[in-house]
């Protein structure tokens, strides 16, 4: 199966390189699909020369500024489906997200669930973060998890991989979401449509080089979303389950 693993860039030049050496090993036949937002530090021109030394397993989406995280994966996404993945994965570029755990996701994957999410909050999973961050994605978590009605515990995890049928069903154009939120909207609607999830344990790691870019005003907007979603989950009914064809 032809698997791509989208990794949105905003100045991570120290970590761009390690990363993409360390997937194309571990992976054979993986396309890393880069997407950045103009990174002043030079990420992308890093990617660039990764994507020429490595001509068809890494190629590099270059935007012109800072558009949002979950925009970033939706471009992403639109590029691995027109190039015909058969499985699509995310993660984050600071290595919070181990690469050593893709295979792992990828194989669940293939056990028949349509998502797959690197999980902490389950048997195995964990987190490196400070008490005070481990206490509020907790929360958030919990809070999302219970008036969404979602089933997969980890709700705000970024590292996972999609089904190509299961990203085919959603209509990528009209989520809401642009930053963090992003991550627990599409499993809103992978859920909805009644695709099978399930989770792999995972050790989140706080970043090792680099800054956060997580801000107040996006858990603000990751509430907001929460609240739309709960309007949206009486408004509309719940989808049939979907099957793959």
């Amino acid at each position: 199966m032809q698997v791509s693993v989208i990794v949105p860039t905003y100045n991570e030049k120290e970590n761009i390189e390690s990363l993409i050496t360390q997937l194309l090993a571990l992976l054979t036949g993986v396309h890393i699909i880069v997407v950045d937002d103009n990174s002043p530090d030079g990420t992308g021109e890093i990617a660039d020369r990764l994507a020429v030394e490595n001509a068809g397993r890494v190629s590099v989406i270059h935007r012109l500024g800072k558009l949002g995280l979950g925009t970033a994966y939706i471009a992403g996404f639109k590029e691995a489906l027109a190039e015909g993945a058969d499985l699509v994965c995310s993660m984050d570029a600071d290595f919070s997200h181990n690469p050593r755990d893709v295979p792992d996701i990828v194989d669940k994957i293939n056990q028949g669930y349509d998502l797959v999410i690197g999980s902490r909050y389950v048997r195995g999973g964990g987190s490196t973060q400070t008490l005070d961050r481990k206490v509020l994605s907790w929360s958030a978590n919990t809070i999302t998890r219970e008036l969404l009605g979602l089933h997969t515990h980890d709700t705000t995890a970024g590292f996972r991989c999609y089904r190509r049928q299961a990203l085919e069903s959603l209509d990528l154009d009209n989520i809401k979401s642009s930053g963090y939120s992003f991550a627990f909207e599409m499993l809103f609607r992978v859920e909805r449509r009644g695709w099978k999830v399930g989770d792999v344990p995972i050790i989140f790691q706080d970043r090792r080089m680099g800054a956060s870019k997580i801000s107040r005003s996006e858990i603000v907007k990751a509430a907001r979303m929460v609240l739309w979603l709960v309007i949206d989950t009486h408004l509309r009914p719940r989808s049939r389950p979907c099957t793959r064809s």
